[in-house]
């Protein structure tokens, strides 16, 4: 039977819950890890790359004058552990945002999300991402895509550095905040139960995405509402 919840905003997770996770950490991680170093070296007057890479020599523990080398060995080793951490966001944001643009890249949406999107927006029903890509990775990704341009459906969009981490209440009701909605308003989707964890400590409405094959898939969520694809949930305006 498919659950109906109300609410005012829709919140979305990207990887596991829009695309697949090996796009992430394949093609895009791929696409990024070559293009770390140059990317450094040809944008060193530009405020963005200069502190991200003044954050990664902090955070790496090397000293002020630490070649690029040095800092490409600590963002490869970020990647290889899958770290969340904000400085390697914003360059792998920067490097897949010219991607997108150069038609490089093009995000890979399971079959069931797209409709779920554009049903969701001409109900009325408002839409926002939190993901800890960077906000202008999350953009780019969804100006070009197998459904083509979205990024029109998104009104709203959260990252670590503009929220704070995915797992913790406070970045939750700093989004709801932001949104100058209710926390019962919202209902976030991810497929990643600390995540939902999360968003219900600060009273929002969670849905799990236990999707076949990804790696959250088998993975116990609780009480949270879980389905496999968008089609187990209908969501409407308040």
């Amino acid at each position: 039977m498919t659950a109906t919840l109300t609410a005012r905003w829709v919140v979305l997770d990207i990887e596991g819950t829009l695309t697949a996770t090996s796009y992430v950490h394949v093609t895009l991680y791929d696409y990024a890890r070559p293009r770390l170093g140059p990317w450094i070296d040809e944008h060193p007057d530009d405020p963005e790359v200069a502190d991200a890479v003044a954050r990664i020599k902090e955070l790496g523990g090397l000293p002020a004058e630490a070649s690029t080398v040095d800092v490409v060995r600590v963002l490869h080793g970020w990647m290889d552990a899958d770290q969340k951490i904000a400085p390697l966001k914003t360059l792998q944001g920067l490097i897949w945002q010219r991607g997108y643009a150069d038609g490089d890249l093009t995000t890979e949406f399971f079959g069931d999300v797209a409709p779920a999107l554009r049903a969701w927006h001409e109900s009325g029903l408002r839409l926002a991402v939190f993901s800890s890509g960077s906000v202008a990775g999350q953009v780019a990704s969804f100006s070009r895509t197998t459904d083509g341009d979205v990024t029109g459906l998104f009104e709203q969009h959260f990252d670590t550095v503009n929220a704070g981490p995915k797992r913790e209440a406070p970045s939750y009701r700093a989004i709801a905040s932001a949104l100058e909605a209710e926390p019962g308003d919202i209902v976030f989707f991810s497929d990643v139960p600390a995540e939902l964890d999360g968003a219900a400590a600060d009273g929002w409405q969670t849905v799990g995405l236990a999707r076949d094959g990804e790696p959250f898939g088998d993975a116990d969520f609780g009480t949270h509402r879980t389905i496999r694809t968008f089609d187990e949930v209908k969501v409407v305006p308040r």
